[in-house]
């Protein structure tokens, strides 16, 4: 998973985010930086009971907060919505002695422990143009 650091990054450097369903995220409060939550139409939960395991849909959770304005929430892109970030200029991703390097059109290589990290850093050097 991308880091929160590279993350605020790209917001800074202007990455847009349209929320979608999957997208993980923090909501930028003290206490909950560390908690990584995730954009769900429904909540689906396993449940297991003494006649067996079942799959419970749920419209909410108890400790549910009521709602985060959005400027308070950190969008952590995947791996996939990085390599959409970078459109056609990206070449490759490969393995490298430290970790990963992501190979852009310019000729230009971002490498990271991550692979995602590797991504994130691609698309902020493609953001800054």
């Amino acid at each position: 998973m991308i880091s929160v650091e590279l993350a605020e990054r790209l917001r800074r450097a202007g990455l847009p985010w349209e929320p979608a369903a999957g997208d993980r995220f923090v909501v930028r409060v003290p206490g909950m930086e560390s908690d990584v939550f995730v954009l769900s139409d429904v909540v689906a939960e396993v449940h297991e009971f003494v006649d067996g395991v079942v799959v419970g849909f749920n419209g909410t959770v108890e400790w549910a907060l009521d709602s985060v304005a959005i400027d308070q929430v950190l969008w952590l892109p995947r791996e996939t919505q990085l390599r959409q970030a970078l459109g056609e200029s990206f070449v490759g991703l490969e393995v490298v002695p430290m970790g990963f390097a992501v190979e852009l059109a310019d000729g230009s290589r971002h490498a990271d422990i991550d692979a995602e990290d590797a991504y994130a850093r691609a698309v902020l050097a493609l953001l800054a143009g």
